[in-house]
């Protein structure tokens, strides 16, 4: 059941990464995009990874004099995401004198189950290929631009190919997939006053095992590995009040990646008031409004003309905004922790948990009593098996809640529903000391013969007593 859970959450935490899109079965071809004023539209085709023929639109200015420099948008998360989902970006881009081709994501090989940045690098490249091929477009001034899940895979695309001038990031991470996931699904939490060791403990270790069995795709893709190999100038954006992406966290990642790999040519930009997307928020991020944070088109439109005509940026990074709470890196789970170590674990507390009571139901069917070791067995039984139930039933439901859950009541910086699964946790505790103290008296002597089925059950209940107490810090049971 543990693994089973680890499941259902790999697949949550699939669905929710970054920014909310409208995810759906396979989309074909959108309809015609009508030309905004003073722009043109023209629907275009290309090859994907696979052979997959994808469906887009360049929006490019009216008039214009010569060939113009392009960017291909690549959007956030969600499969078969319609083009029209960037519109406002590509209109206020186009009108800043750049041909911009959105394009109509893949659906096919992008699940909740599966995603893969390099397919969607792929993607990317066959846009930029149907771009520079473009009358107008001038071939050697197309870079990509990407929003969040697209932060990382513009700068992919970017490091397998020199056709790429240049690399645009907006709420892009320079972390791992699951370190980013983690943060977002925290600061929820904590803006509803929840602290230590359900953030720190429970709800780390159940996105790593959801990871472990393999349902998070990309969970630790080497995003800094990849920034490495980006030689293009790179300008990075970020809104103020970003609540997905750590705003503050992420910039010097991606400098010292760039560096790394000798770049030195980017600039990073943060804009107030502005959300994950850059979009104007009215409240802190919490709602996305329609139009661009002031500033943000005008930025991508100077910027690329500059980069694309040899005036290029030397490190040129603003001050980040203030940032509530770290981000912290995650590691793949330790064998001793892994996913089948887990449902070994949990398997044992299920079956001492379980077979105590029971063996006493059934004695007592029979009409035989037998006298336990001692009174604390009951309790260690109940109390153990409600803090294992009662701890993966929570966490699973804040992870189902999405970004937003409603942890119940707050006494502390503890969720109530988590003070007593914790309670049961030391109760259970508390009782296996008292079990052991029985069990030792009664092996030294007491007068009294235990039958053997009473060693056996009371022995069984012990060992799951025993591994239980390591198994619950490692969730943050017995941690503050």
């Amino acid at each position: 059941m543990t693994l089973a859970l680890a499941l259902v959450a790999g697949v949550l935490l699939g669905t929710s990464w970054l920014t909310p899109a409208a995810a759906s079965d396979r989309i074909a071809a959108s309809p015609r995009i009508p030309a905004p004023s003073g722009l043109t539209s023209t629907d275009v085709s290309f090859q994907g990874f696979g052979g997959l023929t994808l469906h887009g639109t360049v929006l490019s200015p009216a008039r214009s004099r010569g060939r113009v420099p392009g960017v291909v948008l690549v959007t956030g998360s969600g499969a078969g995401v319609p083009r029209e989902h960037l519109l406002t970006e590509a209109t206020q881009f186009a009108r800043r004198g750049l041909a911009v081709l959105i394009y109509d994501k893949r659906s096919e090989g992008y699940t909740d189950l599966r995603r893969s940045f390099s397919e969607l690098a792929d993607d990317a490249l066959g846009a930029v290929g149907a771009l520079r091929a473009r009358p107008g477009v001038d071939p050697a001034k197309v870079g990509l631009w990407g929003l969040s899940e697209g932060g990382w895979v513009a700068p992919l695309a970017a490091s397998r190919s020199a056709d790429v001038a240049f690399v645009i990031v907006v709420g892009g991470n320079a972390m791992s997939p699951i370190r980013q996931q983690v943060w977002n699904e925290t600061s929820g939490l904590r803006r509803a006053g929840v602290s230590g060791s359900l953030l720190d403990h429970a709800k780390r270790n159940f996105a790593r095992l959801g990871a472990d069995a393999g349902l998070f795709a990309e969970a630790f893709f080497d995003a800094e590995g990849v920034l490495e190999r980006v030689r293009q100038p790179l300008l990075g954006i970020w809104g103020e009040h970003d609540l997905q992406t750590p705003p503050a966290d992420n910039p010097p990642r991606f400098a010292r990646a760039l560096r790394r790999g000798g770049n030195t040519h980017y600039t990073f930009r943060f804009f107030p008031n502005a959300d994950h997307g850059a979009h104007v928020t009215p409240d802190g991020g919490l709602t996305r409004g329609e139009a661009l944070a002031p500033g943000y088109a005008d930025l991508v439109g100077s910027w690329v003309r500059d980069v694309t005509s040899g005036r290029l940026p030397d490190a040129d990074a603003a001050a980040p905004p203030a940032q509530d709470h770290r981000s912290t890196e995650i590691s793949p789970s330790p064998w001793w922790a892994s996913g089948w170590s887990q449902l070994a674990a949990f398997a044992l507390f299920v079956v001492a948990f379980t077979a105590y009571p029971l063996t006493a139901l059934v004695r007592r069917v029979r009409g035989r009593t037998v006298r336990p070791v001692t009174r604390w067995a009951r309790l260690l039984a109940g109390a153990g098996l409600m803090a294992v139930l009662g701890g993966f039933v929570y966490i699973f439901y804040l992870m189902a809640a999405g970004r937003w859950p409603d942890p119940g009541p707050v006494l502390a910086g503890r969720p109530l529903p988590w003070l007593v699964v914790q309670g049961l946790a030391v109760a259970a505790v508390a009782a296996t000391v008292a079990t052991v103290a029985a069990w030792w008296r009664t092996r030294r002597g007491t007068g009294e013969a235990v039958p053997a089925g009473e060693r056996v059950r009371t022995g069984l209940l012990l060992t799951g007593g025993v591994v239980f107490v390591p198994w619950a810090v490692y969730w943050g049971l017995l941690v503050p």
